[in-house]
């Protein structure tokens, strides 16, 4: 092409002419799919390998020349789903067709010597013959099938067990690029910088990078979308609100990668049918399974859940038959939706709560996450954000991905400038490495990045572990304290923590003095197994002695309010107040902030409140009040310290007070909560009470 022609185009800029220099035929113009996806129930990667066929050029003439045609090829050969039995008629009449179709192979080993049948997806065909020869060419035939350009004829004469079986599969050529060699590949990388790489895989996605929305940190999110197609075994999970584009990718760019949805996605479906070996499981027949708008029909068994953890840990798996234990190498990416405001629910909650029932509190589930995408921070899809530049056509990024980088092993990268800290358990490491591993091989597959290149790599990797992380010390507590992960500067020793956005921002305990008869404290839900911060507000006024609690329905917290109540007004002047509780009427508001519905140990904190309201003095900044008494003021041991502790601290508390029979308990208590929390023991309700109160 003439370099007069490429400038009289306008939609080319300097960018898609150095990328059709480098990669000639393997590039097309990503908005042309549009105009032939509506209508079309065709992969993205079947239209592509099309349009790089007949329009991988920027000229304007030639394009148009190539639209054309792509128009014929799929008014003559794609078929419409309608017109399964019209194509058996022309079959019959004309003897052969030509048409391009899903082609799935499937072997018959009861038949006499085995027979092999195939089955053409969209036509509606099958019992179509088919050689061993042409099998053999194309084993994808059997672990998926293959989208292919076929020529079908007709043979009346074909006779099979007594049914006449007339379709005959003659000739296959499977709809892909010619090549996709790696080297070359990275031999092309070469030529282009970073900024300019991501653009161009960017736009491979279908975006258009020079969007100002799209952000340096949203075109990794972005491309971290991509990480399970290049790494092996890669499991990701991602929720956000709807219409992010959170499983585009995964329906459109690769006939390796599979989107379930719905109720889709049985332990048969995954991991294939017992003593069946003609219905091999998709975990071995596709790099990914991606499961889109995940759904409370999943994993409602437990032995299905159970071995969804086991080959999420393990990378294999046994379907309990005379196979053994099968490997895979297929990853597992969950999509789901997540709504409101994130940055509450990450702190009155945790970020798993969208899932469905039977593993949403699941930790071992949760455990097997090597990234936790936060979806929330992808914009919803406008039309401003699709490209219509050039990008790799998406048959030849596929091959490139399956064929090339999956095989790549870049996990020591990370070990060329860093270590990590002491937080980093093994399960959390792998998790690290692996996103590292495959953010290097999406930017850098020559395993050439620079120090700070792999230092946001790291950094952002860790990230997406902690979040994972985080969640599970949500919903597990001290066992999965250790979420301050770190990385440390092999030349200078430095070590540097690594956040989570959402976490950083909401304070729940304020770090100044509440109005009088407010307190915090944190109980125990027996019925969600899990620990909740709620906050009390006490009002007394001059009355007849009433008690009013609002803001529970729970059996519990009412024992615990009203026992608090009575042993006050019992001994009032054995502590030293003079006022008579029964000549006020006593208002208690409980507020819930993480959800917390039941709790059988908020006596003391109901006690201190209650002192505070009675005397008009405020409790000091920062404070949680753990414990429980009984009508007598008898204190119990606090059981979970460590997770109740930890609670307070993620919360903003600075001080926590606890009951002296809890001191033994302080040697087991993790270093981060005692360097970030004082804690101060008290021996019986009236002390813990006065220790509470400022001096006003």
């Amino acid at each position: 092409m003439k370099e007069e022609q490429i400038n009289q185009t306008n939609w080319v800029d300097a960018l898609d002419q150095k990328l059709f220099k480098v990669f000639p035929g393997r590039v097309v113009r990503k908005d042309l799919v549009k105009r032939f996806k509506v209508g079309d129930n065709i992969p993205v990667y079947v239209l592509e390998y099309l349009l790089g066929k007949y329009c991988s050029t920027t000229n304007e003439i030639e394009i148009a020349e190539g639209i054309k045609r792509v128009k014929d090829v799929i008014s003559e050969r794609i078929v419409r789903a309608d017109r399964g039995e019209l194509i058996k008629s022309n079959l019959k009449k004309k003897g052969s067709h030509k048409l391009i179709d899903l082609v799935m192979v499937s072997f018959d080993e009861k038949d006499e010597g085995g027979k092999y049948w195939a089955s053409l997806a969209t036509a509606g065909m099958d019992h179509v013959h088919i050689s061993e020869a042409l099998v053999y060419e194309h084993e994808r035939l059997l672990t998926g099938g293959i989208w292919a350009n076929l020529e079908i004829a007709y043979d009346e004469t074909r006779v099979h067990k007594g049914m006449t079986r007339p379709f005959v599969l003659n000739r296959l050529q499977p709809i892909q690029i010619a090549s996709a060699n790696l080297q070359e590949f990275i031999e092309g990388r070469a030529m282009f910088t970073r900024d300019e790489w991501i653009a161009i895989l960017l736009r491979t996605m279908g975006y258009e990078p020079t969007n100002g929305d799209f952000t340096p940190r949203r075109k990794l999110l972005f491309l971290s979308r991509m990480v399970p197609m290049v790494e092996k075994n890669y499991n990701l999970i991602e929720l956000g609100p709807r219409g992010t584009g959170k499983s585009y990718v995964y329906r459109e760019i690769s006939p390796y990668v599979i989107l379930l949805s719905g109720g889709q996605g049985s332990v048969a479906d995954l991991f294939g049918w017992k003593n069946r070996k003609d219905k091999p499981g998709l975990v071995i027949r596709y790099d990914l399974v991606a499961f889109d708008e995940v759904s409370g029909s999943h994993f409602k068994k437990e032995n299905d859940k159970q071995m969804y953890k086991g080959y999420m840990e393990q990378r294999s798996f046994s379907r309990g038959d005379d196979k053994g234990t099968i490997q895979a190498d297929a990853g597992i990416v969950f999509n789901g939706n997540i709504d409101g405001d994130v940055e509450s629910i990450a702190r009155i909650s945790h970020l798993f709560s969208a899932l469905p029932d039977s593993i949403r509190n699941d930790m071992a589930f949760h455990d097997r996450w090597h990234g936790y995408l936060p979806g929330w921070e992808i914009p919803k899809m406008q039309t401003a954000y699709f490209t219509d530049h050039l990008g790799f056509i998406s048959d030849y990024i596929a091959e490139i991905f399956h064929e090339g980088m999956r095989n790549l092993n870049f996990a020591d990268i990370h070990d060329r400038y860093f270590s990590f800290g002491n937080h980093l358990e093994a399960r959390d490491r792998t998790a690290v490495v692996k996103t590292v591993s495959g953010l290097v091989k999406l930017l850098h597959p020559a395993n050439d990045p620079s120090y700070q290149e792999v230092e946001e790599y790291v950094s952002f990797a860790l990230e997406m572990r902690r979040r994972v992380k985080e969640q599970l010390k949500r919903m597990g507590g001290i066992e999965y304290a250790k979420v301050n992960f770190s990385y440390i500067d092999k030349k200078t020793g430095e070590e540097r923590f690594i956040g989570c956005p959402e976490l950083g921002s909401i304070q729940l305990i304020p770090d100044t003095p509440l109005p009088p008869g407010d307190i915090f404290t944190i109980g125990y839900d027996q019925a969600e197994t899990r620990y909740s911060l709620y906050r009390i507000q006490i009002n007394i006024n001059i009355g007849s002695g009433k008690f009013n609690l609002v803001g529970t329905s729970s059996r519990n917290i009412r024992e615990s309010a009203k026992m608090a109540y009575d042993f006050l007004r019992s001994n009032a002047k054995k502590i030293g107040i003079e006022r008579e509780l029964s000549s006020f009427d006593v208002n208690i508001q409980l507020i819930s902030l993480m959800q917390g519905k039941d709790a059988h140990d908020l006596g003391v904190a109901f006690f201190v409140g209650l002192v505070s309201a009675l005397l008009s003095r405020t409790v000091a900044a920062g404070l949680v009040v753990l414990g429980e008494m009984s009508l007598h003021g008898v204190l119990s041991h606090v059981e979970g310290l460590g997770d109740k502790l930890r609670v307070a601290m993620d919360s903003g508390a600075r001080r926590v007070m606890i009951p002296t029979a809890n001191r033994k308990d302080f040697a087991t208590l993790p270093d981060e909560v005692i360097d970030k929390v004082q804690i101060e023991f008290y021996s019986d309700p009236a002390q813990a009470a006065f220790k509470a109160l400022t001096d006003g």
